[in-house]
């Protein structure tokens, strides 16, 4: 247990400081890393909708989903079961929290030049 607390604890050092902001519609989210100068990230707000933020700087290179612990709550029928995570080539990751009505909104932006755009 403790080691892997020291590893998260590691992989969030590399990534550079996490900031929980409030975005559009009260919606709470977490901004990690620095931001790159530049960077298309820099006019998205938490917050957004997925079809604004790509209307806004293009789609990503590559995105995947995967289920959140809210997926196994017996008759959840509610909110952010699932998240897609999207990679942009330079620019980092955006984390969408999928809603019941299918939309997304942006959930968190993490900052990564390194990013190879791939998962």
């Amino acid at each position: 247990m403790k080691q892997r607390v020291r590893k998260a604890k590691t992989e969030q050092a590399e990534q550079g400081p996490v900031k929980t902001v409030k975005g559009l519609h009260d919606i709470e989210g977490e901004i990690i890393g620095n931001p790159i100068s530049g960077s298309k990230f820099g006019k998205l707000q938490i917050g957004m909708s997925q079809t604004q933020v790509n209307d806004m700087i293009g789609s990503a290179k590559e995105c995947g989903s995967y289920m959140t612990g809210k997926a196994w709550i017996p008759f959840h029928f509610g909110s952010d079961n699932s998240r897609q995570e999207c990679n942009y080539k330079g620019q980092g990751r955006l984390i969408f929290s999928n809603q019941a009505n299918g939309s997304a909104y942006l959930l968190k932006i993490v900052y990564d030049a390194n990013e190879s755009g791939y998962r």
